[in-house]
């Protein structure tokens, strides 16, 4: 007889946690959660010309961008239209207002009970900004004449769907992060962005006859994703001492331990592209307000200016721009976290220090030269990133696929640290896991 082959690690992996009752029971979860979530995204608003809805998206390429996050939901004018955006922004609002506010400063300090607080606070505000960009939306879409209802008892029956649309879609991915597998609303946002697929698939069919362009256009998606696993990864180690002191035998003995401080070249991941994308999508958004049909004015400049879909030389402004906002909005987050983690304070404080540097003030400005050199690195990964769509569509001449980078770097972060998630959970059982 010959001897059994071995499973492939992967399946052999998903194998085992499949055979754990807790692990199979927190996957079944994420994945039924998600179903609900894609079931949400289809239960429309009253009072919507799906058709006139329709038609505007195929006009105005700014909704197209803004639907990234809804999965699909703002293009069916659902009540999840507005996803969990809403609550993105409050909590970046949030974690920038921290070392500004006194009092949310010292919530910070205070351990468990002060993050709990500071997340009941991003909860609340997430409610006014669901109701700012909800109406919005809604006015916007009452003066394209996508919505037929304009009368001030459906307006806002329709703004309350929508903030509880967005605060429901909040709460399931609370329930994965407590009873599922990885971060909620990550998962939520990634169950969005993945539910576009087959209409990706559909505009790749619509290319096929230019072969060799969709052909390096396959190829370049493939080393950008590459690329995301690459940077994502990638960390600068530095070593730590630590001495302490312990009591044995009625004597105090002197211990040192070694360990290093991973700093993560991209340590601010996806943030940096969401400031920049929501500052050059602004003014197209507010300008498109004013734009008269038939009537080509200021606005519809404007407009064209900041429309990623812009024919060229016009096109080149929004994506020079979005680039180098990227590479400084990665700088100023980075920079806002760096200081919010303390880092040289915390060693000082456990006994620990860089060999061959100071404690104190020396440690600080070493760690502070370390961070501004990867974050070079990390913030042009990020700019290139932002920008990948625009090359990959001018190499291969494919216009008819949209591919977004910002939704790729969500893809394969959440798919990483689910991953990590589950081989934590196998490791802890024993079991052999995904990554080796």
């Amino acid at each position: 007889m010959q001897p059994r082959q071995a499973k492939p690690k992967l399946l052999q992996a998903m194998t085992d946690a499949f055979s754990l009752p807790d692990l199979r029971r927190r996957i079944l979860m994420t994945v039924g959660i998600l179903a609900i979530f894609r079931f949400v995204a289809h239960v429309p608003l009253p009072g919507v010309d799906l058709t006139a809805l329709q038609d505007l998206f195929e006009r105005n390429a700014l909704l197209g961008m803004l639907d990234l996050f809804s999965g699909g939901a703002m293009r069916r004018l659902s009540v999840a239209a507005m996803g969990v955006y809403p609550y993105i922004t409050s909590s970046i609002i949030i974690m920038l207002l921290v070392p500004i506010i006194p009092r949310l400063q010292a919530l910070s300090q205070e351990g468990e009970a002060g993050r709990n607080k500071i997340n009941l606070i991003t909860h609340w505000a997430t409610v006014p900004l669901a109701a700012i960009q909800g109406y919005g939306q809604l006015v916007y879409l009452q003066r394209q004449g996508v919505v037929t209802s304009v009368d001030f008892l459906t307006t806002t029956a329709a703004v309350i769907s929508m903030i509880g649309g967005t605060i429901f879609l909040v709460w399931l991915g609370e329930q994965i992060t407590e009873y599922g597998i990885g971060n909620g609303v990550s998962i939520i946002i990634f169950g969005g962005i993945v539910a576009g697929l087959p209409e990706l698939v559909g505009q790749s069919f619509l290319a096929k006859s230019n072969f060799l362009g969709l052909l390096i256009y396959v190829i370049i998606a493939i080393a950008t994703v590459a690329l995301i696993v690459l940077f994502t990864e990638a960390h600068r180690r530095i070593p730590v001492q630590y001495a302490r002191s312990v009591f044995r035998g009625g004597r105090m003995y002197r211990q040192s331990g070694s360990s290093h401080i991973p700093l993560r070249v991209n340590s601010s991941g996806m943030i940096p592209l969401i400031f920049a994308m929501s500052i050059v999508l602004f003014p197209g958004i507010v300008a498109s307000y004013f734009v008269t049909p038939g009537q080509p004015g200021f606005a519809d400049t404007v407009m064209e200016l900041f429309n990623p879909n812009a024919p060229m030389p016009i096109g080149i402004f929004y994506w020079v721009l979005y680039f180098l906002l990227s590479v400084g909005f990665t700088f100023f987050y980075t920079m806002v976290v760096y200081q919010q983690q303390d880092l040289p304070g915390v060693l000082q404080r456990q006994g620990g220090f860089v060999p061959g540097i100071r404690p104190g003030k020396n440690t600080a400005a070493y760690l502070n030269g370390v961070i501004n050199r990867i974050t070079w690195a990390g913030a042009l990964f990020l700019a290139f990133i932002a920008v990948m769509p625009f090359l990959a569509r001018q190499i291969s001449n494919v216009q008819v696929i949209q591919l977004s980078s910002l939704g790729m770097l969500i893809v394969v972060g959440v798919v990483l640290d689910t991953m990590k998630q589950l081989e934590a959970q196998l490791v802890m059982r024993r079991y052999e896991g995904f990554i080796k």
